[in-house]
C-alpha cells in the first residue's frame, strides 16, 4: 500500500511541474444566486472560444485553466437560472457570477447543466436531485420527504409501503452513506420509517451516488447520499410557514448586518451580509390531540391512561464571509422521537393501586464546523469537524401496592436499554486545477468512534410490612464500550488527453484500530468516458469498497433498537466490488437518456442467526450473527425531460440480489429480502399556469421476499415450525398512483410573500399493498396486512 502512495504522489508532482512549465493562465471564482447570495453547487461554468468548461464545487468555487496569450468568453449556467456572460483578456483573475433565477418551475430538472452535459462529464451512477422537485411530488400527509424522492429512481428500492428506508443495487439499509453537511447521519427515520429525518426546508442540494464512487467517499458499499443545508440569504430576511395535517413547520433565513451596513440599509442602500443564518423547525402534534383523546376514552373513575407519540427536527446553518478567499461555515442538526405511556389504576376500595410508565427515545445530533481557503486561482482547501450521535433509550417501570386485611405490600419492577453511537472527526480537502488536462483532488481523515451498542438495566423490589426487602434484584448486562479509530487518506486525479477520451482514476486508503486489531484497506477507484458523438457517450467504472460497522436488525421493519456495532476481531469489514458501464444520450439539450448495467460482490454480510434477539441475549451481538457473501447485479434506465411545461423522469429498473451463508438455508444461495426483479417509477410536473401546478408518481414493483413456515413438527420442547427456504416466499406485486396539485396565490402588500395551497393524494385508486404476509399453517391459508389506503390531505403554506 505504501508503494502505491507512493507512485501515486510523485505522479501528482509531475503533472504540477509539468504544470508550472505551461504556457497556460487560470481563471476561478464563485457562482451564486443574485437574490439570496446562496452558493450554487454544480454550476457549470464555459468558455465557448476554447470548449474548456468546469463545475462548481460545494463552496460553488469554479477554477478553469485556459491557454495564455488568449482570450475567453465565460458563460455561468445552472438549472432554472438565467445564464450569464462575461468577456475578459488573458490574465491571472477572478470571475464571480451572480444568477438570477428564471420564473418558469417547469425548468426546474432533475439533473444536468445546460453547457456540460451529461455525456461530456465522466462521472456515472450518480443523479443530483433539486429540492424544488422534492417540493412537487405527492407524500403522504403532504409530508415532502427527500428520501422518498430519492426511492423514484433506478437502482433504488424502498423497503417497504410508507416506509423511508432504501435499498440501492442490492445492497441493505446500512450500507448507505447518508451525510448531511459531510457528517454521517445513523438513524434517517422518523416513526418507524414513514418520514425521513430531512426537513425540505432546511436542504439547498442532494446528490445520490450509486456506484462509480469519487475517492472521498467511503465506510459504505452500496451508496453515498449528499446533503447540504441552506445557509441564508444575505440580502433580507425571509421565510414560510407550513401547517400540514401530520406537522407544522416554519424556515427562517437571512443576513445579520454589521453595524456599518445597518447604517447603509438606513440610508436607503442594499448591503450584501458577510454573515448569515438558516434556521428550520418541524413537529408532529398527533400527541397533542391523541393524548387528550386517549385520556378521555379510558378515563373512569378508578383508572387514567396518557399516551402518545411525536418526533421533532432543528436544522441550523450559520455562514460568516471573511473575504473572498476565507469563510466559515457551522451546521447544526438535532432530532428526536419520543413514545409515551403513563397509566394508572386503583382499587375501587383505594386498599391499593397498579401503575406502569414507559418512555422510548431515540434521535441524531449532529455538528459540523467547515472553513474554506482559496489559497490561489488553482488550488482550494476545505478543512472540516464534525460530531455525530445517535441513542436509542427505553425506559419502563411498574409498580403495585395493596394492603390486604391490613397487611402492606409493594412491588416495584423496571427495565431500561440503552444504546448509542457518537463518532467525532477531522479532515481536510484539497482541489487541485494545474492545467486544462488535470484536475487533482487528495485529503485526509480521521474519526474516532464510541459504541455502546447495548445496555439493559432490570430491577426488581418487593418489600412488606417488616420494612425488610422480600426481593431485590438490580442486575446491568451488555453495554461494552468499544472505541474505534478509522483513518483515510484518499487521491484522484480527472485526465483529459483528447476531447473524446477522459479518465477518473485515484485511491482511497482507509485504517481501521479496534480493540487491537487492524484492518487495512487499499480502494482503487476508475472512471472512463468515451465521447462517441457529441451528445452521445459510453462510461465505465470500476469501485472498490470497505464497510466497518454494521447495522444489526431481525425485522422487516425499521426499529429503533436495530444496532450499529463495529468490527472486531470476530467480525471482519464488508467488503464490495462494482463494475458498471453505461450510454448516456443528450437528446437537442431537452432530454437525457440512460442506460447502465452492473454487477457488485459483497464479502462478510451479516445476518441474524435463526432466532436470534440482542434484547434478550446477555452473551453479546458477536455470537448471534452469521458471516456470509452477497451479489447483485441489474440494468437501469432513465429518461428525464428537462425544460418545458412538462418534466420529470421515467426510470426503470430489472435487477437480482442474492445472499449465501454457510449456516443459513443449509449453504445455499437465496434471495435477499429485498430482492425485486422489476421497478418501475413515473414522475411529471406540469405547470398549468403560473399560479397552478400538478405533479403525479406512479410506483409499480415486484413484490418483496420473506420467509414463511411450511410445517409443524413436535420434540421434546413442544411445537417447531419448520421453514424449507429463506425468502422463498415473494409478497404480491406493490402499484400505487399519487396526485397533488399546488394553487399559489400572491400576497397583496408583500411582492416577496405568497399564499400557497397543497391539495395531494396518497394511493389514489385505493390498492391495498402488503407490509406483512402471516401464515396459518393448520388451515394452509395466507393473511395479508396492509396500513395504507387512500390518503387525501391538505396542507397550507406562506412564504414570506
Amino acid at each position: 500500500m505504501k508503494r502505491i502512495i507512493g507512485i501515486l504522489s510523485f505522479s501528482i508532482i509531475v503533472v504540477a511541474l509539468m504544470a508550472q512549465r505551461a504556457s497556460t493562465y487560470t481563471v476561478s471564482g464563485y457562482v451564486s444566486d443574485a437574490e439570496s447570495g446562496e452558493r450554487l453547487i454544480g454550476a457549470a461554468v464555459f468558455d465557448t472560444i476554447t470548449h474548456q468548461g468546469a463545475v462548481t464545487n460545494t463552496a460553488g468555487f469554479y477554477t478553469l485553466t485556459l491557454p495564455a496569450h488568449q482570450s475567453c468568453a465565460l458563460v455561468a449556467t445552472y438549472v432554472g437560472y438565467s445564464p450569464s456572460h462575461v468577456f475578459s483578456a488573458d490574465s491571472a483573475q477572478t470571475h464571480s457570477f451572480a444568477l438570477t433565477s428564471t420564473t418558469h418551475l417547469q425548468e426546474v430538472t432533475v439533473t444536468g447543466h445546460v453547457s456540460i452535459s451529461a455525456p461530456d462529464n465522466v462521472q456515472m451512477s450518480a443523479i443530483d436531485v433539486p429540492v424544488n422537485q422534492i417540493l412537487a411530488i405527492p407524500a403522504i400527509g403532504g409530508e415532502v420527504d427527500v428520501l422518498k424522492a430519492i426511492q423514484l429512481l433506478p437502482g433504488v428500492q424502498s423497503s417497504g409501503e410508507g416506509s423511508a428506508g432504501i435499498y440501492v443495487r442490492g445492497g441493505g439499509p446500512d450500507e448507505n452513506l447518508i451525510m448531511l453537511d459531510g457528517a454521517p447521519l445513523y438513524n434517517i427515520n422518523h416513526a418507524m420509517g414513514m418520514f425521513s429525518v430531512f426537513n425540505a426546508d432546511a436542504i439547498k442540494n442532494v446528490t445520490l451516488y450509486k456506484g462509480n464512487f469519487p475517492a472521498r467517499f467511503g465506510s459504505r458499499l452500496s451508496s453515498v447520499i449528499d446533503v447540504q443545508q441552506k445557509e441564508g440569504n444575505n440580502s433580507y430576511w425571509h421565510g414560510g410557514v407550513s401547517v400540514g395535517l401530520i406537522a407544522s413547520k416554519i424556515n427562517v433565513e437571512g443576513p445579520i448586518f454589521s453595524k456599518s451596513q445597518l447604517d447603509s440599509l438606513r440610508q436607503g442602500y442594499s448591503p450584501r451580509a458577510k454573515t448569515t443564518f438558516n434556521l428550520s423547525a418541524r413537529r408532529t402534534y398527533f400527541d397533542l390531540f391523541t393524548a387528550p383523546l386517549i385520556a378521555a376514552v379510558t378515563a373512569s373513575a378508578d383508572m387514567a391512561l396518557w399516551a402518545g407519540y411525536y418526533f421533532y427536527d432543528v436544522n441550523a446553518k450559520l455562514s460568516h464571509t471573511f473575504s473572498e478567499k476565507d469563510r466559515l461555515r457551522i451546521g447544526f442538526y438535532n432530532g428526536m422521537d419520543v413514545q409515551y405511556t403513563n397509566t394508572k389504576q386503583e382499587d375501587e376500595d383505594a386498599s391499593g393501586f397498579y401503575s406502569f410508565d414507559m418512555r422510548y427515545t431515540w434521535g441524531n445530533t449532529l455538528a459540523t464546523i467547515d472553513w474554506q481557503h482559496r489559497i490561489n486561482h488553482q488550488l482550494f482547501l476545505n478543512t472540516q469537524v464534525y460530531y455525530s450521535g445517535y441513542y436509542c433509550r427505553l425506559k419502563q417501570q411498574m409498580e403495585i401496592e395493596s394492603r390486604d386485611a391490613g397487611i402492606y405490600t409493594g412491588f416495584n419492577q423496571g427495565m431500561g436499554y440503552n444504546s448509542m453511537i457518537n463518532d467525532v472527526s477531522a479532515s481536510t480537502h484539497l482541489e487541485f486545477t494545474p492545467n486544462q488536462r488535470h484536475q487533482l483532488t487528495a485529503g485526509i481523515q480521521y474519526i474516532y468512534h464510541h459504541f455502546r451498542p447495548s445496555v439493559q438495566n432490570n430491577y426488581i423490589l418487593a418489600v412488606g410490612d417488616t420494612s425488610n426487602a422480600l426481593a431485590n434484584v438490580d442486575t446491568v448486562y451488555g453495554g461494552q464500550v468499544l472505541h474505534g479509530h478509522e483513518m483515510a487518506a484518499y487521491v484522484e486525479d480527472t485526465w483529459t488527453p483528447c476531447p473524446w477520451f477522459r479518465l477518473n482514476y485515484g485511491a482511497r486508503f482507509s485504517l481501521y484500530s479496534i480493540s487491537g486489531q487492524v484492518y487495512p484497506s487499499a480502494e482503487p477507484r476508475i472512471g472512463m468516458r468515451f465521447l462517441l458523438h457529441r451528445d452521445v457517450a459510453l462510461k465505465m467504472s470500476y469501485s472498490y469498497m470497505s464497510q466497518y460497522v454494521h447495522l444489526l436488525s431481525n425485522s422487516r421493519v425499521s426499529f429503533p433498537s436495530d444496532l450499529w456495532v463495529p468490527v472486531t476481531r470476530e467480525v471482519p469489514p464488508m467488503r464490495s466490488m462494482q463494475v458498471a458501464s453505461g450510454l448516456s444520450y443528450d437528446v437537442l439539450g431537452q432530454v437525457e437518456l440512460s442506460v447502465e448495467g452492473y454487477y457488485k460482490r459483497s464479502l462478510n454480510l451479516l445476518e441474524y442467526k435463526e432466532g436470534a434477539n440482542f434484547m434478550t441475549n446477555s452473551q453479546g451481538w458477536q455470537t448471534q450473527v452469521e458471516i456470509g457473501n452477497g451479489w447483485s447485479y441489474g440494468v437501469e434506465f432513465l429518461a428525464q425531460r428537462k425544460v418545458g411545461p412538462v418534466t420529470g423522469w421515467i426510470g426503470y429498473t430489472w435487477s437480482r440480489s442474492m445472499r449465501q451463508f454457510d449456516n443459513i438455508n443449509e449453504g445455499k444461495p437465496f434471495h435477499a429480502k429485498y430482492d425485486r426483479e422489476h421497478d418501475l417509477s413515473i414522475t411529471l410536473m406540469y405547470q398549468i399556469t403560473p399560479r397552478i401546478d400538478i405533479a403525479g408518481t406512479f410506483v409499480y414493483g415486484t413484490g418483496n421476499r420473506g420467509t414463511l413456515a411450511t410445517q409443524i413438527y413436535y420434540d421434546n420442547y413442544g411445537e417447531v415450525e419448520y421453514y424449507k427456504e429463506r425468502n422463498s416466499y415473494q409478497f404480491p406485486d406493490y402499484h400505487r398512483l399519487d396526485l397533488a396539485i399546488n394553487f399559489h396565490f400572491p400576497h397583496k402588500k408583500w411582492s416577496h410573500a405568497e399564499h400557497m395551497l397543497n391539495v395531494s393524494c396518497y394511493n389514489v385508486y385505493c390498492h391495498m399493498n402488503p407490509v406483512m404476509i402471516e401464515s396459518n399453517i393448520y388451515s394452509g391459508s395466507l393473511y395479508q396486512i396492509s396500513i395504507f389506503p387512500i390518503l387525501p390531505s391538505i396542507s397550507y403554506i406562506f412564504k414570506f
